[in-house]
């Protein structure tokens, strides 16, 4: 079974920076389309920035627009998320997914998502 793993979370004050990290056993994560989910204290999970396996179209959730970048190393099989300027706002435990879609944005439903990482745990706070 597909197993995700995310990893690169922690105490970031504000105005800093931080990359996320997802990587896969047993699959290629280039022949997946993923997504980064936050789940902040007391809300719902959405989806912060997803990439596209068709053609590595990148789209991302209005909060951070121009601040963040996913992107993928096909070496390591790793999909990245970098976050700067961070706020405190962008607390909440991130978890990465992989979609067999081939197309994804940040619309695509979170049932479209067939597997995911355990979450790792992000806290903006001076």
């Amino acid at each position: 079974q597909l197993q995700l793993v995310d990893s690169g979370g922690g105490l970031v004050q504000p105005g800093g920076s931080l990359r996320l990290s997802c990587t896969a056993s047993k699959l290629n994560l280039d022949s997946l389309s993923i997504g980064w989910f936050r789940q902040a204290p007391g809300k719902e999970r959405e989806v912060v920035a997803c990439i596209s396996m068709a053609d590595g179209s990148t789209s991302y959730q209005d909060s951070v627009k121009g601040r963040a970048t996913i992107s993928r190393d096909n070496a390591s099989n790793t999909v990245y998320l970098e976050v700067w300027n961070l706020k405190s706002e962008d607390t909440g435990i991130y978890s990465c997914a992989a979609s067999g879609w081939a197309l994804v944005t940040t619309s695509t439903p979170e049932h479209e998502y067939d597997y995911w990482g355990q979450g790792t745990q992000v806290t903006i706070s001076s």
